[in-house]
């Protein structure tokens, strides 16, 4: 940049004072001073987007290495998965040629529950006895049990 030392910013000042004139230099350096900050808050912005990009360039790199090293961890363990398959058909092929064949058990049947019988934990007797109500009535069925009648 510009090397601008204390001798020659005192020079461009009177050279300013000279040729703008005392009345119109407040004004002349409140708008160079304005300038200046657009043009560094300009700068700034702009090193803010490279280092943006540059970081992103870095992430993406990333991703790529990392994608690359769960396709080489993916691909190692298909091998190995083929290669116990095989040497597992060999085996079993070996075993079932040796013995007899294993017996074959009727299949698992899950006790499926009664799902629409719903048995609270108290007896209805004890219901029934201490005065408990077993039957909930809607919103709209107790208004209308509940609603006074009209005589005519």
């Amino acid at each position: 940049m510009i090397d601008l030392g204390i001798s020659k910013i005192a020079l461009i000042g009177a050279v300013a004072l000279i040729v703008i004139g005392p009345e119109k230099l407040p004004r002349v350096a409140r708008t160079v001073g304005t300038l200046l900050g657009k043009a560094q808050r300009y700068v700034n912005d702009v090193k803010a987007e490279v280092n943006r990009s540059m970081d992103l360039d870095e992430l993406r790199k990333m991703k790529d290495t990392v994608q690359d090293a769960a396709r080489d961890v993916e691909h190692s363990i298909q091998t190995g998965a083929s290669d116990f398959e095989k040497q597992f058909s060999e085996v079993d092929q070996s075993s079932t040629e040796l013995s007899e064949p294993a017996p074959s058990y009727p299949e698992y049947k899950h006790p499926r529950k009664k799902w629409r019988l719903k048995q609270g934990a108290t007896p209805q007797w004890y219901k029934a006895r201490n005065g408990v109500r077993t039957r909930a009535l809607s919103g709209a069925a107790r208004v209308a049990r509940y609603r006074p009648h009209k005589i005519n």
